[in-house]
């Protein structure tokens, strides 16, 4: 029994030391842009916790079908929308099917708009996905930072030869100037 109890000890121990190390990590450089993160003045999502949530959304979908997994994406307040972090849908043709907090794009093609730099980044997501996945930079509206425009690191990966999911991570404000943004509303 007092064997039992100083193994139930030292890991007990060992976890609260664990969840503790974990605690002080240092946090990322905000001055920086790694290849490896991106981050926003007071939020940092890693490029691998982005994969994580595509591909999360991916399996969500083959498991639930198309329909649901449409509806679940579109929720402004469903379990797929973590801010700055949420799933969008589109078909190949470059048609919107899924996107959170613009759905009056739902039903449109956007395959020749392009974003505040003059990008035709639906393309380039697109042809990202027709790979399987793949990473695109892009400028883009965030909806958690009174939808300014800012750089945008997205995540795209194919659901099926019909469809593909994206999300992506906010890098900060655009830095060109006014006159190129002036244009460049909700898309």
């Amino acid at each position: 029994m007092k064997q039992k109890l100083f193994l139930s000890l030292i890991v007990l121990v060992f976890g609260l030391f664990l969840i503790a190390a974990g605690c002080m990590q240092n946090q990322p450089d905000k001055k920086t842009d790694t290849p490896k993160a991106a981050e926003t003045a007071d939020t940092y999502t890693s490029n691998e916790t982005l994969v994580a949530f595509v591909e999360n959304a991916v399996s969500y979908a083959k498991t639930n079908g198309k329909e649901k997994a449409l509806s679940e994406f579109s929720d402004p307040n469903g379990s797929f929308n973590k801010g700055e972090l949420y799933i969008y849908a589109y078909d190949f043709k470059g048609t919107t099917i899924a996107h959170p907090f613009n759905p009056e794009k739902i039903g449109v093609n956007r395959l020749n708009e392009t974003d505040a730099a003059g990008n035709y980044f639906i393309k380039e997501l697109r042809d990202a996905a027709l790979k399987g996945s793949g990473f695109v930079d892009f400028y883009y509206i965030n909806p958690a930072h009174d939808r300014i425009v800012e750089k945008k690191l997205g995540y795209v990966e194919k659901v099926d030869d019909d469809w593909w999911l994206g999300s992506g991570i906010y890098k900060g404000p655009l830095e060109e100037s006014a006159e190129n943004i002036s244009g460049y509303k909700n898309s």
